[in-house]
């Protein structure tokens, strides 16, 4: 396997990353940003507005575009800010996972790339089974960085990663 020894930089010069706020924007960005400007890279930054197939909507679609938007927004101008390119890409979707594996292989991803944290509302998009099919399913790379605020806090916060 004589890739297996490329620098994990490789994997990072045209990383998809998902994004399900702008909370969840700022940290994601704080963790790739710069790993991707280092590997000169671009990305491709999506958010998946996941239908309820025939059930009743969470929220309304203007609302769920309207987070997406705000998210776009902040990635936009930190990417610009680090002269990284980036592109947003606004999905839809029943089955989470498999819309960002797609949308990632249809934007020539090197990786699929994201942060996860305990709190709530990550897994309010990234349930386990979403998390699970990512790291598991995918037949591209998947990096998990940990996020810049769990990796500085190493002094007994209940982490369990």
């Amino acid at each position: 396997m004589a890739d297996g020894d490329a620098p994990p930089a490789n994997l990072l010069s045209n990383p998809f990353v998902p994004v399900a706020s702008v909370d969840d924007a700022r940290i994601t960005l704080d963790a790739v940003l710069d790993r991707v400007a280092a590997a000169s890279g671009r990305m491709t930054v999506a958010h998946v507005v996941e239908k309820a197939g025939g059930a009743p909507d969470k929220a309304s679609m203007e609302q769920r575009e309207g987070i997406a938007e705000e998210a776009f927004e902040l990635v936009r101008g930190r990417a610009a800010d680090a002269g990284v390119d980036v592109e947003t890409e606004l999905l839809y979707g029943t089955d989470v996972a498999e819309t960002l594996v797609e949308a990632a292989h249809e934007s020539g991803a090197t990786a699929i790339v994201f942060t996860p944290r305990g709190h709530k509302w990550w897994w309010d998009l990234f349930s386990e089974d979403v998390a699970d099919a990512l790291v598991h399913e995918s037949d591209l790379p998947v990096v998990v960085l940990p996020s810049p605020a769990d990796a500085g806090a190493d002094d007994g916060g209940g982490d369990d990663a």
